[in-house]
């Protein structure tokens, strides 16, 4: 039987039950049981002897853990993070040993009342569960707070019989959904202090906790508005589905305005493996550029469809087609090293002119020089005796003579890791010089020097460097795509499983690399096979499923996948049965082979599915069409077949 134990106050004041104060999630003893102090008097003392185990930055909250193992929290007022630190004076820090009746904290109770906040202070036992009836004193006064009941519902008691603690969710009742949703997934994941960040992507609100036991997964599965739960690249992910998410995320945010400022994926890199940190960094590079690539793919997809018709394009108009579909191409360093130098703390105007120095037009493209190089040595020829041969115009690099050694300048159109590798140094050279170099002449002079210093490197070191290895490592991951069936079968089988564990933004460089060099994207076609096969696996389940309520959260987490969107399906029907996942990795698998031995390519990147119809309007929509069936049949199929709703 668990221990009873009795807490001094570590404030002077009034003591009141906990469920009698204005904050929903400290009252329903998401944060654990204990009680409040009323008017508290401005300081904070130890109630016991042992450690300070967190000391919040701004003052307003500590963290303590006696020597016999009670964790404490003190949260001084409501929502005086707010104050950034204003009113607070530290006593103590973090790791720190106390004494009982040690002085922690001095606070002004009249500025938190002026900024407009509630000077009310919650003291809770965060690892109650450890323990039985919890007693706070403080003088004369006194209250208990009962153990927990099986139900999980919480009894407060005061010395004159004070009402039981409330812990039914029925008080959010009557609110609109996504406040409902937001106020119940902080209560169940341990309330606003166990959140460090918050963010959202397309389906899911991503937390970063900071004591994983403290989330209560089966709560927070069962709220009415979300479709599932998981951890994946350091991040407590519930998804709630698109549009949804949006507003769910703005409400979350309100009962922490901290939040607001984001900080969500720095937080996860912390935590993150060093492949995950590499496949986020490409990510965050290369998201931002697929809108525009995406448009150019649609615009080729149109062309394809007139030409497919048979019409024959004015010449001019032809061009202003090439226009739409060239530019993102022939200028992607640009944006490559826009993005980069955005992403590393560099300025992003530096990036966009750098990366145009790298495709400047006069310099022959790295490609075709390339190309040129085996008929050149043939001949016996070296590249700087061919350089003065009109025949070889164009294709052959620009010799830059230093006196004491001739270099080969070339363009790096269309590539990628040139540019990214350049973006990044480009982005920590700016930063390094900034420490160096006056105020008074950083506008002139930094630009200058990082623009330099980065150009000479790029087409000196880097560039060559680099464009070398991304024809290597790309140009095998390449020739593994045109393998005829077992490219398809094996990407197509495993594309979704490398989702789950949050390393697919890698593909995006290879994406961009396939677009920019063969003008098509193979990769594309095999991964709408993966995602629709996911799609068909869940709406099997859905179907099979007799509960109504959970058939009707099913569709909805199928839904999305139909239109690109894989997590909901995943993670909330899909992975959590194990079974219908497989199935739908063997459907993408089938899929996926069927569409390497066609040959499918799309126009662009980044839409699959439905909306990836649009990529493939050159004359391949109907094969398009067929293997996205075939998957969605292999998959629905499969899990239709053998999977048990008892599951």
């Amino acid at each position: 039987m668990a221990k009873d134990i009795q807490i001094s106050s570590p404030l002077n004041g009034t003591l009141v039950p906990l469920n009698s104060i204005n904050d929903p999630v400290f009252a329903s003893g998401a944060m654990g049981r204990g009680v409040a102090v009323k008017n508290p008097k401005g300081q904070v003392f130890a109630p016991f002897d042992g450690e300070i185990t967190v000391f919040f930055p701004t003052g307003h909250a500590i963290g303590l853990r006696s020597n016999d193992g009670i964790e404490l929290l003190i949260h001084v007022g409501m929502d005086t993070v707010k104050m950034n630190g204003e009113g607070f004076t530290p006593k103590a820090e973090a790791n720190q040993k106390v004494k009982r009746g040690q002085l922690l904290l001095e606070f002004d109770p009249e500025a938190i009342k002026k900024a407009g906040y509630e000077t009310t202070t919650p003291v809770v036992v965060t690892n109650h569960d450890e323990f039985g009836d919890i007693t706070v004193e403080l003088d004369k006064q006194k209250i208990v707070v009962k153990a927990q009941a099986k139900d999980d519902t919480a009894a407060a008691t005061s010395s004159s019989g004070a009402a039981a603690q409330d812990d039914d969710d029925s008080q959010y009742n009557g609110l609109p959904d996504e406040e409902r949703v937001a106020k119940l997934i902080m209560k169940y994941v341990g309330g606003p202090d166990n959140v460090r960040a918050a963010e959202h992507c397309a389906t899911r609100l991503r937390l970063i906790v900071n004591d994983k036991s403290k989330i209560q997964e089966k709560k927070i599965e069962n709220i009415e508005g979300v479709k599932g739960q998981f951890f994946a690249a350091q991040q407590y992910q519930i998804i709630c589905g698109t549009g949804f998410v949006d507003k769910v995320t703005e409400e979350f945010i309100k009962l922490k305005p901290s939040l607001a400022g984001g900080g969500g994926k720095e937080a996860a890199y912390e935590q993150m493996s060093l492949v995950q940190k590499i496949s986020r960094t490409l990510g965050d590079v290369f998201v931002p550029i697929i809108p525009v690539l995406v448009a150019t793919g649609l615009f080729m997809g149109v062309r394809g469809t007139i030409t497919s018709l048979g019409s024959e394009l004015d010449p001019n108009f032809l061009l202003m087609t090439q226009v739409l579909t060239d530019t993102a191409f022939a200028f992607l360093p640009a944006l490559v090293c826009w993005s980069t130098m955005k992403k590393f703390g560099g300025t992003p105007v530096i990036g966009i002119v750098l990366g145009l120095m790298l495709v400047f037009p006069a310099l022959p493209n790295a490609y075709v020089v390339g190309g040129a190089a085996g008929e050149i040595a043939e001949k016996g020829l070296t590249w700087i005796q061919a350089a003065s041969m009109p025949e070889y115009a164009g294709k052959t690099p620009i010799p830059l003579d230093l006196g004491f050694v001739t270099i080969p300048l070339v363009g790096y159109q269309g590539s990628v890791l040139p540019a990214l590798v350049l973006g990044i140094f480009a982005a920590k050279l700016q930063q390094s010089l900034k420490t160096i170099i006056p105020d008074m002449v950083d506008l002139i002079v930094t630009p200058f020097l990082t623009l330099t210093i980065s150009m000479a490197l790029g087409f000196l070191v880097v560039g060559p460097i680099m464009h070398g290895l991304e024809q290597v490592v790309f140009g095998a991951v390449q020739n593994f795509l045109e393998i005829p069936v077992i490219g398809g079968l094996i990407i197509g089988g495993l594309q979704q499983v490398i989702v789950i564990f949050g390393v697919h933004h890698v593909f995006s460089a290879l994406e961009i690399y396939l677009l920019s060099t063969i003008q098509s994207d193979p990769f594309n076609a095999i991964i709408t096979c993966a995602t629709i096969a996911q799609g068909g696996a869940a709406l099997a389940v859905s179907l099979k499923t007799r509960d109504p309520k959970k058939r009707a959260l099913y569709i909805s987490s199928t839904v999305p996948a139909f239109l690109g969107i894989t997590e909901p399906a995943i993670f909330g029907i899909n992975l959590r049965l194990m079974k219908p996942f497989v199935f739908g990795c063997c459907g993408g698998a089938v899929g996926g082979a069927i569409s390497s031995f066609l040959g499918l390519a799309g126009t662009g990147m980044g839409i699959t599915v439905l909306p990836g119809m649009l990529l493939y309007m050159n004359g391949q929509i109907v094969q398009y069409i067929i293997v996205n069936l075939i998957a969605l049949a292999v998959g629905f199929g499969l899990t239709y077949t053998f999977f048990k709703v008892e599951e």
